[in-house]
Order: structure tokens, then C-alpha cells, then sequence
């Protein structure tokens, strides 16, 4: 299968392009992203070709745009609504959480909602405390949805496709400074399995469990714990709900060990579920305990000096995992 090299953006782009031509029902709706292409300029393009009925731009109005589309899923579209940024998800949060993800349950599986909430999560752009949030967690918690977070190119294209044909509400979350790395994409179609994380690197003495943004942090710790003797394997989870347990304990039960490095604060994120996961299914085959590296106690602040002591860096992934294999 022949490759092209395109940014996580056009990768994102492709995939909404390509299954808009293919399905007819699926259209986009969201703040700007007609002819000013989104606050990222990952729609631009889209409304030149499939016009303003498919390419809707909205008000300012997060519940609306989520409220619209969960009604034009219920009626058969499969409409793709952008929340400018994931901090704002807690503007929607109702529609998402008391009526996308409860339908089909309350309705006995006669009813679905298949819809896409596409949303930039993370910090490292400066943006401050009410643009940089990471609040992927708090929809883990809830029956129902499904919550993916691509790391590559690759994997942003296809999974995106995977979430379009589902027919239930999925949250995709989008890392601001992924945007513009590039990656190896197929040129014909393909889909990533919602669900299933991917080991990116093999190792035999710890394992990095992680995803997003830190994926590619987690990848070059492990380039420099591999010149002091210490082989770690990366593993990025892409789906958190569903979460692809059987992954996770299959690398934990060959390297023994654990690190779980994640963006959002330490406290109550989706990395202490993983962390509780392994200790429950892996407990007798770790010779450390499970150690869970996130983000400070503190919302995103202006300051880029400060900002990056917010989140975990290559170097802190390093030491923790030095500090568990010693």
C-alpha cells in the first residue's frame, strides 16, 4: 500500500473529506470552521467543495452545537461537531452526557447516535488557563461514549474514519501541538480500530503507558534510557473507552514494571484507572509498583516558563523510569 508524508492536521482533514464523499449523511457543524477553516485551519477547504448545508458554521454556543448534532443523529446524519476547545466541553457536558450517551440505553438499543465531537486538548501554546485544558478523564467515566486520542498522523486518520461509521457518540481528542507533525499515511483507505492501543516501541524493562502528545515524549525518553542500558517499551493506548486491557497486561507481565505518563493532572485522571487495571490483572508479575507521572495541581497558566513545568517533559519520563528499574 502506497504512503504519502502529511501533517496530523491534513490527516484529519483527509478523513473528514473522504467519508463526507462517501456518505452523504455525514456533515461538520462548529464555531468558524466554514471559510476561516477552524481555529487550527483543519476544515479549510471543506465548505468550498460540500457547501455551507454541509459545512455548518454555528453561533457561539457549545450546548447548541452539541444539542444540534445529537438531534440530527437521532434522524440518521452522522454530523461531526468541532468544540473550538476541549475546555469548553464542559459547556455541552449536558447534552453530551445526560442525552448522546444515555439514548441508546434508555431507548432499549432502538435509538442510536452516531456522532463525532472532534476537540484540541493541551497546553504548550501559550494560551492560558481557559484554551489549555486536558479534561479527556472526565468522559472516560461515562457509559456510552467513546473516547479516542491519536498520537500519529496515521492513527488520526484512522481512527477518525472508525469513529464517523460508529454508530455511537465518540469524543476525539485532538492535541494542539500534534497539529503540525507529520507522519506516513496511506493513500488508499483504511480505518484504526476504536479500541485497540498499539505498542510504538518494543523494550524488556519498563513500560511507558501513555497517549497523545506524550506518546512522542514517551518515545524519545526511551531513546535516551536506551543508551544507559535500560530497554523501555512504549505503549500508546489511542482508545481510552474502550481501553484495550488485554494490551496493557500482555506488555506489563513481559517488563515487569510501569511508568504511566499522562498530561492532565495526577489527581483522578484516566492514568490512575490504568494504574488501578495493572494492579488488579498484574499484580504478581511487577517488580515495582506502578508509578503514575501527570500533571501538576493547577489550571494552564500565560507564563511559557511555568507552562511547561505543568506538564511532564522527556526528562522527568527518564528519571521516574530510572528510578523504577534501579
Amino acid at each position: 500500500m502506497p504512503n504519502k508524508t502529511i501533517t496530523y492536521a491534513e490527516a484529519i482533514r483527509e478523513a473528514l473529506r473522504e467519508e463526507m464523499r462517501r456518505d452523504p449523511t455525514v456533515f461538520l457543524i462548529g464555531e468558524d470552521i466554514g471559510l476561516y477553516g477552524g481555529a487550527f485551519g483543519v476544515t479549510q477547504g471543506l465548505i468550498e467543495e460540500f457547501g455551507a448545508e454541509r459545512v455548518i458554521d454555528t453561533p457561539i454556543s457549545e450546548a447548541a452545537i452539541a444539542g444540534a448534532a445529537i438531534g440530527a443523529a437521532l434522524v440518521g446524519m452522522r454530523p461531526v461537531a468541532e468544540i473550538m476547545f476541549f475546555d469548553f466541553m464542559t459547556l455541552c457536558a449536558d447534552q453530551v452526557v445526560n442525552q448522546a450517551a444515555k439514548i441508546r440505553f434508555m431507548f432499549g438499543g432502538k435509538a442510536r447516535v452516531p456522532m463525532v465531537l472532534r476537540s484540541p486538548i493541551g497546553s504548550g501554546t501559550g494560551a492560558a488557563g481557559h484554551h489549555s485544558g486536558s479534561l479527556e478523564s472526565w468522559f472516560t467515566h461515562v457509559p456510552g461514549l467513546k473516547v479516542v486520542a491519536p498520537a500519529t498522523a496515521y492513527d488520526a486518520k484512522g481512527l477518525l474514519k472508525s469513529a464517523i461509521r460508529d454508530d455511537n457518540p465518540v469524543i476525539f481528542v485532538e492535541h494542539k501541538l500534534l497539529y503540525r507533525t507529520k507522519g506516513d499515511v496511506p493513500e488508499e483507505d483504511y480505518q484504526v480500530p476504536i479500541g485497540k492501543g498499539e505498542v510504538k516501541r518494543e523494550g524488556k524493562d519498563i513500560t511507558l503507558v501513555t497517549y497523545s502528545i506524550m506518546v512522542s515524549r514517551s518515545l524519545e525518553a526511551a531513546k535516551i534510557l536506551s543508551q544507559q542500558g535500560i530497554e523501555a517499551e512504549v505503549l500508546d493506548l489511542r482508545s481510552l473507552r474502550p481501553l484495550d486491557e488485554e494490551t496493557i497486561i500482555r506488555s506489563v507481565k513481559k517488563t515487569n514494571r510501569a511508568l504511566v505518563v499522562y498530561e492532565p493532572s495526577k489527581f483522578g485522571a484516566f492514568g490512575a484507572e490504568v494504574a488501578a487495571l495493572i494492579t488488579e490483572k498484574a499484580f504478581d508479575y511487577l517488580d515495582a509498583p506502578v508509578v503514575r507521572l501527570g500533571g501538576e495541581e493547577m489550571p494552564p497558566p500565560y507564563n511559557p516558563n511555568l507552562e511547561k513545568k505543568l506538564v511532564p517533559q522527556i526528562e522527568d519520563s527518564v528519571r521516574a523510569a530510572q528510578e523504577m528499574v534501579s
